[in-house]
């Protein structure tokens, strides 16, 4: 398929499986950018990095028949990531991202390097890129450099579960490598492809989560005897917003039928886990929704340097690489996140606390057995590292190329640590399922309503009750797993 013109974030709910179609209307605005860039560099002027060093290096003048050399000089000099290797599937986006940007036509790079890329997606060829490496400023340097040295047959791939040398990928493919010609290198270096394909992978998890919130708090409510009352509308008429509305009306329907909810309740109000549901929860779907349309703007943009504008008969130097609207925003999305995780972890202690007729720990033989004793003490934990991955990579910053990069966004740090934040996120909300659970089944013969019935009986067809101790490790990771089915099979119908 062609990619849009614009794409916003539903059109990655098929992104993995997609094979992409280079358009001709994309093809034609790339030849026309670069035909123009060919006439530009006839006339001997000075551009930075396309005839001139990188950062500090601007005033060096480069020679027309060592510019190709200069370009691979860039990508292999910069291709000095370290740690962790990118899991693939923020690899395929980084590729998917990077297409789209040197598609808009202003980047000064060839079809044929756009076409390669295009290649590598489809063939699901995936450049080994590391997570420590960019400053998140001049582009996502380090990362991006590691993405673009298997266009000329250097550096190494993941293809079909395998780590390869790239150039042992491409002969199998009978891809011959591509030299890079004039501003190509920077172009492929430059850009955000790195902090924004981060940012939609947390974005679309944030989106699930945020739903499995509310699934899980609504079955937590109904076995810790909750009243139904904090969610009604009358409420959220006189503070209207709009996430804290949609999710009382969620929880609100999910409770709808309970035979839990029928039964008269001695409190005369629950905790604030409980009771604020709404207002938690409804507040970090309003940061997300924010967080949308400032990521569908970055993934639309240009932003590497210099940039080509055909269209103004000009060649102009800015800072479009820059992440700063992202580092600001992923450090929100992590403090928004993690708040989901919080309250959870205040229902799941809330749930063995041996409060309303459940047995301590949840254990049907509490003293003999433990229960989910230890599992609160993991959500403890999870949540506890979760407000230090909070602490903001954004106000952040290091002088880097003697002193010309001199405000950086840390972007990339804000990424990564949202990704490690948000993976938690969905384990601390994977124990409050199961302790929810073990607590509906002691609640028998009195059931939920018909659809959370439903999210539990799916839920025990892979986890039993626990009537006596086991190793709850294997449970937890089926519990997490099971967090990646996306819970509008249940909440739409």
């Amino acid at each position: 398929m062609q990619l849009p013109e614009h794409i916003s974030l539903s059109y990655f709910k098929d992104w993995k499986e997609t094979t992409l179609v280079f358009s001709e209307a994309a093809q034609q605005r790339i030849d026309t950018n670069i035909n123009y860039l060919d006439e530009i560099i006839k006339t001997g002027n000075t551009y930075y990095g396309i005839n001139t060093g990188f950062g500090s290096l601007c005033n060096v003048r480069i020679a027309d028949n060592e510019l190709s050399d200069l370009q691979h000089n860039l990508v292999r000099s910069h291709a000095c990531g370290m740690g962790n290797e990118v899991p693939e599937e923020i690899v395929r986006l980084m590729l998917l991202l990077k297409i789209h940007g040197l598609s808009q036509g202003y980047s000064g790079v060839r079809k044929e390097i756009v076409q390669r890329l295009i290649d590598f997606y489809n063939l699901r060829i995936h450049p080994v890129v590391y997570e420590l490496g960019s400053l998140g400023a001049s582009g996502d340097l380090a990362p991006l450099a590691h993405l673009s040295l298997p266009l000329f047959g250097e550096g190494w791939v993941n293809y079909n579960g395998e780590k390869k040398e790239a150039i042992e990928v491409l002969n199998l493919h009978k891809l011959k490598p591509i030299p890079l010609a004039a501003k190509e290198g920077l172009a492929l270096l430059n850009g955000t492809q790195f902090m924004s394909s981060y940012a939609v992978w947390s974005l679309l998890a944030a989106q699930r989560l945020s739903k499995w919130a509310d699934v899980i708090a609504a079955m937590s409510a109904d076995a810790f005897l909750a009243k139904d009352e904090p969610f009604k509308h009358p409420i959220h008429r006189v503070r209207p917003h709009k996430g804290q509305i949609e999710t009382a009306q969620t929880v609100l329907q999910l409770l709808q039928g309970s035979d839990l909810q029928k039964l008269e309740k001695e409190q005369v109000q629950d905790p604030y886990s409980f009771r604020c549901i709404p207002q938690v929860h409804g507040a970090t779907k309003d940061v997300i929704e924010n967080i949308v349309r400032v990521v569908e703007t970055e993934i639309n943009s240009v932003t590497d340097n210099p940039i080509v504008f055909h269209d103004e008969d000009a060649i102009m130097s800015g800072g479009n690489f820059h992440g700063q609207p992202l580092a600001l925003n992923l450090d929100f999305l992590a403090i928004a996140m993690a708040e989901l995780a919080n309250i959870s972890e205040r229902r799941t202690y809330l749930l063995i606390s041996g409060q309303r007729n459940l047995p301590p720990f949840l254990a049907p033989n509490a003293g003999l057995n433990s229960g989910f004793m230890i599992a609160q003490y993991t959500a403890a934990a999870i949540v506890s590292q979760n407000k230090q991955l909070c602490t903001p990579a954004s106000v952040d910053s290091i002088v880097s190329s003697n002193g010309q990069e001199d405000h950086v966004s840390m972007g990339a740090n804000a990424a990564t640590k949202l990704h490690k934040l948000i993976l938690n996120v969905q384990r601390v909300l994977a124990i409050e399922l199961l302790t929810a659970a073990q607590a509906l089944d002691l609640r028998r013969p009195d059931k939920s309503s018909a659809i959370l019935e439903k999210v539990f009986q799916e839920l025990r067809d892979e986890i039993s009750f626990m009537e006596t101790d086991r190793v709850l490790h294997t449970d937890l990771v089926k519990a997490e797993n099971f967090l990646n089915i996306d819970p509008a099979k249940w909440i739409n119908n």
